[in-house]
């Protein structure tokens, strides 16, 4: 019988909206699983266009022309992605069966505990390289990657038509759930950036997220959450649906890639501890609430809970860190994102980019206001898209022509919507600006200007990477390229193989050469603390009580996640050359939140 568990113990998860938009193509026959967005229609369909020619498969264009077109063409693509995972998979097996180089190439990529990579290591061992024998066991006991997708829950935009309101299920997040729902996988969505209850309901109307009479689900929910209690209550409001959540993904809230969502000073280690604690609880409250839910349906009911996993990720970087989380949490899969960004054979990046971030040091990664979304960005200093908007603004022709409009959420000077980084949207806001100049200082009025034009146009930006690794034109005004990396990537120097980057994720060889990385837990702490301490930069005379009770329980929050880990880091068997640096790091870091004294005299 086939086996369920994956081959791998890592991810490839999210990157861009474009990063990985091909990724389960490039590396799902290996059994890596990885996941692409389907924001962006417009690139899905360039890219179904761009893989039709490759393979020699048939291609019509759906147009804007096409009743519900951006449903059908994510439906399309993904389509068109299993069709090539699939044949793809189908020949690696047989390369891997005919030949010894292959078979030991893809040992090598395998984890050491694997069994296939046992299995597979006894056939060369007994030099039984028989090719029937070999195929019979691959089809046995391996299957390739997931073919997973993302969905931002909040970029669900209203769509018109000549300034006539579309119906809700027309919403560019509804739109793109339909495209999955209505396609051939048999896989997950991944719902990131927070609870959207009105798409949650749409759910509802597809019956491949339902439990058939055995419990099989034909599609999953993932839901990338920042703690316990989101968990808790997002799964939850699922369930009383008929609902399951299969995954929990937890995300460092600041020691990640893209968009930076801080939590209350509530650090990694404590809150995988208290998944690892609450697991159970969590499962038996969920389905109690479905096996409810799925009564009153007259659906198919499961015996017994459904799987739950619970994966993590945001900063990994070492063997060590990944076997430790794994063991220490109970974890089903680690998240590793940007080292992907130097594997050539993983994503989409186009070579200036990809040589940039392998030469960029800790202090060209930073946090921006550039994203339209108003939520901090991680970026790096040195993209062709930082270049194009400057010149734009010293030409005093700041702001985007927004030809996408998936991030056009503002409603403050039209219903259908404008982009903060559009021209339309920062012209309106500069000549507001412009009256008041004379009551501002100089200083304040370039703050406030700055403030207005800094923001990047990420539709467009966030794309061009990928039709540049795949020669795919460019049309309309230059935007380069927007990044956003995490800060865990100064740490890698170079492009990668995909074979040295997994077998540097497994401990076979090691690919990063600055001694300096500091530990995956305690880089976080400082990002926290640093956080926190440039929030207390902001105090006035109009700061709040409740403001002040805020930053003081985050203060908190802080000092208790140290306590964890110091008693964390005392007793695992990991880390022992680097736990004397450790404690070091944790007692400089809770000396430096001890003194800060946030309360009323803070303001005086």
């Amino acid at each position: 019988m086939k086996t369920t568990h994956p081959i791998h113990t890592f991810h490839i998860p999210v990157m861009g909206l474009a990063y990985t938009i091909d990724s389960p193509i490039r590396v799902a026959q290996y059994g890596i699983d990885s996941v692409l967005s389907i924001t962006d229609d417009e690139l899905i369909e360039k890219m179904r266009a761009f893989y039709c020619e490759k393979f020699s498969i048939p291609y019509q264009e759906i147009t804007q022309k096409f009743h519900d077109y951006r449903a059908e063409r994510i439906t399309h693509y993904l389509n068109l992605v299993d069709t090539i995972v699939k044949d793809k998979f189908e020949n690696f097996k047989k390369e891997v069966a005919e030949s010894k180089t292959t078979l030991e190439n893809f040992i090598a990529l395998l984890p050491n505990k694997s069994e296939l990579r046992k299995g597979l290591q006894q056939f060369l061992e007994d030099g039984n390289t028989i090719k029937e024998t070999i195929l019979n066991y691959l089809e046995e006991n391996m299957f390739p990657g997931a073919i997973d997708v993302n969905i931002m829950t909040k970029v669900d935009k209203d769509n018109f038509i000549d300034k006539v309101q579309l119906p809700v299920e027309f919403n560019d997040a509804h739109a793109a759930l339909r495209g999955f729902a209505n396609s051939n996988l048999s896989s997950s969505v991944v719902l990131s950036a927070g609870m959207n209850p009105r798409l949650y309901s749409y759910f509802e109307n597809f019956s491949d997220f339902y439990p058939d009479a055995k419990g099989n689900l034909k599609k999953k929910i993932i839901l990338k959450v920042s703690d316990y209690r989101s968990a808790l209550i997002q799964g939850n409001f699922l369930a009383k649906k008929g609902l399951w959540v299969s995954e929990y993904r937890i995300e460092s809230g600041l020691n990640c890639g893209g968009h930076a969502f801080a939590t209350e000073g509530f650090l990694m280690g404590p809150i995988l501890q208290e998944f690892k604690d609450k697991k159970e609880q969590l499962i038996q409250s969920a389905h109690e609430l479905l096996v409810k839910a799925l009564t009153l349906k007259e659906a198919a009911i499961p015996t017994q809970p459904l799987p739950l996993k619970i994966t993590a990720q945001g900063g990994v970087g070492t063997a060590e860190e990944h076997e430790f989380l794994l063991e220490e949490y109970q974890l089903n899969s680690i998240g590793w994102g940007s080292p992907f960004l130097l594997v050539p054979e993983a994503t989409a990046v186009d070579n200036f980019t990809r040589t940039l971030m392998a030469n960029a040091k800790e202090e060209d990664f930073y946090l921006s206001n550039i994203s339209p979304l108003g939520v901090p960005f991680n970026s790096i200093k040195g993209t062709t898209n930082e270049n194009y908007k400057q010149k734009r603004i010293e030409a005093n022709k700041a702001g985007s022509s927004c030809p996408k409009r998936l991030l056009a959420l503002s409603k403050e000077y039209e219903e259908q919507g404008t982009c903060t980084a559009s021209k339309k949207y920062q012209d309106h806001k500069l000549e507001e600006l412009d009256q008041i100049k004379n009551t501002l200082s100089n200083s304040e009025y370039e703050s406030l200007r700055n403030k207005i034009t800094e923001k990047a146009c990420l539709c467009v930006g966030l794309v061009n990477a990928a039709y540049l690794d795949c020669n795919i034109e460019i049309k309309g005004q230059q935007q380069g390229v927007v990044i956003c990396p995490g800060p865990n990537l100064a740490y890698f120097d170079k492009e990668l193989s995909l074979t040295e980057m997994v077998q540097h994720i497994y401990g076979n060889t090691n690919v990063m050469l600055d001694t300096n990385r500091p530990n995956v837990f305690i880089k976080e702490l400082k990002m926290y603390v640093d956080y926190l301490k440039k929030e207390l930069q902001t105090i006035s005379e109009t700061t709040t009580a409740a403001q002040l009770k805020k930053w003081n329980a985050f203060k908190n929050n802080l000092l208790e996640g140290i306590q964890y880990y110091e008693a964390v880091f005392s007793e695992t068997p990991f880390f022992i050359l680097d736990k004397k640096l450790i404690y070091s790091e944790l007692q400089k870091h809770k000396a430096n939140l001890e003194v800060l004294e946030i309360n009323a005299l803070t303001i005086a």
